[in-house]
């Protein structure tokens, strides 16, 4: 777990008031189904397989897939700096991610995204430190990584978690 106790309370927080403002129908599903801040940090570790919406210039959405890495209590993913995503986040920031472990799990997230490595300008300040992490996770040599891939942190505005069996994910 790299999250610190301020993270937590802040994934607390944000998962508290996604829940309270979401419709009665999703609150009938999640309430009593959910995980708190500190279990969903406990379950999302490594590496985890997002869908990614994005929207094109027309306003079309469009899908797809991202190796994501919850750290801090934010969803981290790369694309290749030529990607359709990519194009897509720097015109238009505004992201969702879903992560599913068939019935047993459900993550949905929305935000906006931050540019961690731009080509051009100061890459966020604890880049290095995410740089140091995703080159033990996939390798040093695995990409070009100042000009070959483009890594973003989704900044969240809601979240909300679905686990109908806490005891089973926490078990894993």
């Amino acid at each position: 777990m790299r999250e610190t106790p301020e993270d937590l309370e802040e994934l607390q927080d944000l998962l508290d008031s996604s829940l309270s403002r979401s419709t009665s129908h999703l609150r009938s599903i999640i309430t009593e189904r959910t995980l708190t801040a500190e279990q969903l940090t406990q379950v999302l570790t490594g590496m985890c397989t997002l869908a990614l919406s994005t929207v094109t210039a027309k306003g079309e959405p469009r899908i797809s897939g991202a190796d994501g890495h919850f750290l801090q209590g934010k969803w981290h993913f790369g694309t290749a700096r030529t990607a359709a995503k990519a194009r897509h986040l720097a015109a238009r920031p505004a992201a969702s991610v879903a992560h599913m472990r068939g019935e047993d799990l459900g993550v949905f997230t929305h935000g906006r995204v931050e540019i961690l490595n731009p080509q051009d300008g100061e890459p966020a300040a604890d880049w290095p430190d995410l740089l140091t992490y995703f080159k033990e996770f996939y390798g040093d040599g695995a990409f070009d990584w100042d000009n070959e891939v483009v890594y973003y942190r989704l900044h969240p505005h809601w979240m909300t978690v679905y686990a109908p069996d806490v005891d089973k994910l926490t078990a894993e």
